[in-house]
């Protein structure tokens, strides 16, 4: 198969880039009392989580909903849910996934941590617990400090859970371009963390894990003492917002898209829209045409403004450089894995979506039955 037979739009993947952003992060993380924790929704592929994995530096994987983490556990035995999982059902399946893996989860309230433990007694099982500590990012997290104890304590009290330490994730720093605005906004951040980890020993609480970071702090939070992993994600395929960064990853993924449609000579139209990839970072790049720029993505269309004299014909391929990757990413069922011209494999996104929104067979099968009843919609 090569890259002119893929159906578009599709996603590619440059298998020898990825490979070396693998092995850059890795290589990192081999030395050092940090270790990398890859985040797994940053790609969702079982495939990139098992080179991630064999390329060392790890302690396992991250994972951001219960869906993900299930996927993960056939892959590792340390899986840490980075999100409260609150809702019908879903502590319930971390108590069953439980009984095959060790499993960590981010509480910052007192409803989900009693959840979660009810879940795990009724299972048999025992479930760790970070501590999940606002550093900033302004999204979840209670602050650090005292108020970071009192909830430690609950946690370390409570039955059918092991507190494990704490998490804080610096996510509003990511994106900053300046390298030392960076730098020492993750010092503050972690400082407030790596001091309430110390409060936390000095009451004679466990806290083995101290997690936090992403691709771009991962250098920084990664050699701040105290922090022990980070759950950097974005830097195996890299997109346009973190290539912005000084980090040393390559991009190595891309919408692939067909021209089909070259209505004047300074514009065409691409059959991948925004339902091929986001947009909330900004708008995607033009890979290998100088000049050529984004205009707009509707549904299906990416409307591409070309400079003078630009050869670029229906039918033509077209690659464009999404601006996130996690819901780029979400929007698609496989990877084509690519070297030159060669389509050299194609992974299955497993854990895109949120499966337990899925109809098991038995369902379909009661739902558009034939026994004189109104059929129901067969689910997509």
């Amino acid at each position: 198969m090569r890259i002119a037979d893929i159906p578009t739009p599709a996603l590619v993947v440059d298998l020898a880039a990825m490979t070396r952003n693998i092995e850059r992060m890795a290589a990192f993380f081999r030395t050092g009392p940090c270790r990398l924790r890859p985040h797994f929704k940053a790609h969702k592929t079982p495939e990139i989580a098992r080179r991630q994995l064999a390329a060392g530096g790890c302690t396992g994987l991250t994972c951001a909903t219960v869906g993900e983490a299930e996927r993960a556990a056939d892959l590792c035995d340390d899986i840490l849910l980075a999100n409260e999982p609150v809702g019908p059902g879903k502590c319930e399946r971390l108590g069953a996934l439980a009984r095959r893996v060790a499993v960590t989860v981010a509480v910052d309230s007192t409803a989900a941590l009693e959840a979660i433990a009810a879940a795990a007694t009724r299972a048999g099982v025992t479930i760790g617990v970070l501590v999940d500590v606002n550093v900033g990012q302004m999204r979840c997290g209670v602050a650090p400090g005292d108020e970071a104890l009192r909830l430690a304590r609950r946690v370390a009290g409570t039955k059918g859970i092991a507190l494990r330490g704490l998490m804080g994730y610096e996510g509003h720093l990511q994106p900053v371009a300046d390298r030392a605005e960076r730098e020492a906004g993750a010092h503050r951040a972690m400082e407030g963390l790596v001091a309430t980890a110390r409060r936390l020993r000095e009451t004679g609480l466990p806290c083995d894990i101290v997690s936090a970071g992403g691709t771009g702090t991962y250098d920084i939070s990664g050699r701040i003492e105290g922090i022990t992993e980070i759950q950097a994600g974005s830097y195996v395929l890299m997109d346009s917002d973190y290539g912005r960064l000084d980090v040393p990853f390559e991009q190595a993924f891309w919408v692939l898209g067909t021209v089909i449609s070259r209505p004047d000579p300074t514009r065409s139209v691409a059959d991948c829209g925004h339902k091929a990839m986001t947009k909330d970072h900004g708008l995607p790049t033009v890979r290998g045409i100088e000049g050529a720029i984004v205009a707009a993505l509707n549904d299906e269309h990416a409307m591409i403004a070309l400079p003078a004299g630009a050869s670029l014909n229906v039918g033509d391929r077209i690659y464009l450089r999404p601006s996130h990757t996690d819901p780029t990413i979400n929007l698609h069922d496989v990877l084509y894995a690519v070297e030159d011209d060669a389509v050299i494999d194609v992974w299955p996104i497993a854990a895109r979506g949120y499966p337990e929104h899925r109809y098991p067979s038995s369902a379909r099968t009661a739902r558009n039955s034939t026994d004189g009843q109104s059929r129901q919609p067969r689910p997509v």
